[in-house]
């Protein structure tokens, strides 16, 4: 863009009125709301409705453990990460707290198992598969044990008739596991060739993945995803075999794929990941992930759908249309679900709601907490190699608001954040307001002011962002560029994650937070 260009795109945005709002968006559903507004998925009359955890929550392992359920999701590049919910009845979820503070990379797939009265969850990151093992459900869990299993993601964990275990794998391939589950035994080995979907087909790949291993009555069931976790809408499916051995032979579902979006249209697109479970009152059901129709942006939502067993010793699914009202598992008790985003300061959240994004090894030491103010050693240069803290958001539509004390040598900022190079907010340091846009900073929009305190609001309106700002907490003043930010998710910008709301800090000073507040939008 030519200086003149900028000068003149400069003016326009500086006098321009609030932008044309966008045609009314379709009416949603009558979710749930509960603390702050969010979206939740028990609408407190018997039935409940997708998802039961809105935002990026995807491939969930879920374990029954009495009447406790705990659940658990791929965290990627967010620590502290690999964070524990509870419920019990399904449908309604507390966070417990994170199982893994150390960076390991990319978090995928993951299975949580227990085992013999011990905890383990088996972590796919880097090059390899880990292992980390606890007594109690929360924590502490153990230090990342390697399994040095090389070019293997979505362990599903098994235990065989003669009682040894086994690590599943995409593929699907197999390993044996030691007795105590800490090591591996053998090599991996190919142990079935998955059922294929017709030619014809609109699928990403046929990727068979995320191998769920279950044992009831004389059958083990195999449940897994083909076809590709993104991609075209129809992508992601879920099928299933059966063998009366964990050595195989393995026979197909004769319904495969059992779970499946055949249209765009759909309110639920590339639904798979599957694992099953029992309900609260001796019923089953599955959980599983998908992307909502035109939210891309909110990643991989966790959905749960009721399935009923046949007399031949299959399983199918009965959910119908997720984009209606199902009813709720029976006998299951209500916690209360999820929790307040707004944060005081008072405590710290690290693990539960705030989370590093690609931090170094020794993030944590960026910290200094006093109650009421979260003070933020600043790291690289822009919010490219900040390590930015952001969290998941579950509604189609938000307001974020912060007050940063910008110290000498610093800059603070509110941002949208999908990855280092999808993100978009604005940012001050002592002598000046930032504006990001298009993934980088728009240098010619720089602004001089002087600033010690401020206090920044971000809202997200269906993918329409504004910013606010103000110096004093009173006058508040519109950012004059507003940003259309649908395009920032996987199929665009890689990753498998989701755009969050993010603070970064950087320079060489120190950004002091207070004082955050979030509320959704009806």
């Amino acid at each position: 863009m030519t200086a003149s260009r900028r000068t003149a795109l400069k003016t326009l945005l500086a006098g321009a009125a609030v932008a044309p709002q966008l045609a009314t968006a379709a009416a949603e559903p009558a979710w749930g709301r509960g603390i702050e507004g969010q979206r939740k998925a028990d609408l407190g009359n018997g039935t409940f409705l997708n998802p039961i955890l809105a935002g990026d929550h995807p491939d969930p392992t879920i374990i029954k453990d009495g009447d406790d359920y705990y659940m658990t999701f791929s965290s990627f590049l967010a620590y502290p990460g690999v964070i524990i919910w509870h419920s019990q009845d399904l449908v309604n979820w507390q966070p417990i707290g994170p199982a893994l503070t150390k960076p390991l990379g990319s978090i995928w797939a993951m299975d949580l198992v227990k085992h013999n009265g011990r905890y383990f969850i088996y972590i796919p990151a880097g090059s390899s598969i880990y292992v980390i093992w606890a007594d109690n459900i929360k924590g502490p869990w153990s230090d990342p044990i390697d399994l040095k299993i090389e070019g293997a993601i979505d362990p599903g964990h098994a235990v065989g008739e003669d009682g040894k275990r086994y690590l599943f794998v995409n593929g699907v391939r197999r390993i044996g596991l030691t007795d105590d589950g800490l090591a591996t035994i053998g090599k991996l080995e190919k142990v079935y060739e998955p059922w294929r979907y017709p030619q014809d087909w609109v699928v990403e790949m046929f990727a068979p993945e995320g191998p769920k291993l279950l044992k009831r009555g004389e059958w083990f069931y195999l449940v897994m995803a083909v076809g590709g976790t993104s991609g075209p809408p129809t992508s992601h499916m879920v099928i299933a075999a059966r063998s009366r051995s964990i050595h195989g032979p393995w026979e197909n579902h004769p319904s495969n794929p059992l779970v499946r979006t055949k249209s765009a249209d759909e309110k639920w697109w590339s639904r798979g990941h599957a694992s099953l479970v029992e309900g609260p009152a001796g019923d089953w059901w599955m959980v599983y992930h998908g992307y909502e129709n035109g939210y891309r942006t909110l990643g991989r939502q966790c959905l749960l759908e009721p399935i009923e067993w046949t007399k031949d010793g299959w399983f199918k699914a009965k959910g119908g249309d997720l984009s209606k009202p199902l009813p709720t598992p029976k006998k299951g008790k209500a916690v209360p679900h999820n929790f307040a985003k707004s944060d005081d300061f008072q405590t710290t959240r690290f693990g539960v709601q705030w989370s590093f994004f690609n931090p170094g090894p020794d993030e944590m030491k960026r910290v200094q907490h006093t109650p009421g103010t979260l003070a933020i050693q600043g790291k690289g240069t822009s919010p490219v190699d900040s390590s930015p803290l952001t969290f998941i958001a579950g509604d189609r539509a938000y307001e974020a608001t912060i007050t940063m004390d910008i110290g000498a040598d610093a800059e603070g900022g509110l941002l949208l954040h999908y990855s280092e190079r999808a993100y978009v907010g604005i940012g001050f340091t002592p002598t000046q307001m930032k504006t990001f846009a298009h993934s980088q900073e728009q240098s010619w929009m720089r602004e001089k002011m002087d600033v010690s305190t401020v206090h920044i609001r971000l809202k997200n309106d269906r993918h329409i962002v504004t910013f606010h700002y103000s110096l004093d907490g009173k006058q508040w003043t519109q950012h004059p560029w507003q940003m259309e930010v649908s395009g920032l998710h996987h199929n665009v910008f890689g990753g498998f994650a989701s755009l969050q709301p993010g603070i970064y800090s950087a320079g060489t000073g120190v950004v002091k937070l207070r004082d955050f507040k979030y509320r959704a939008l009806a």
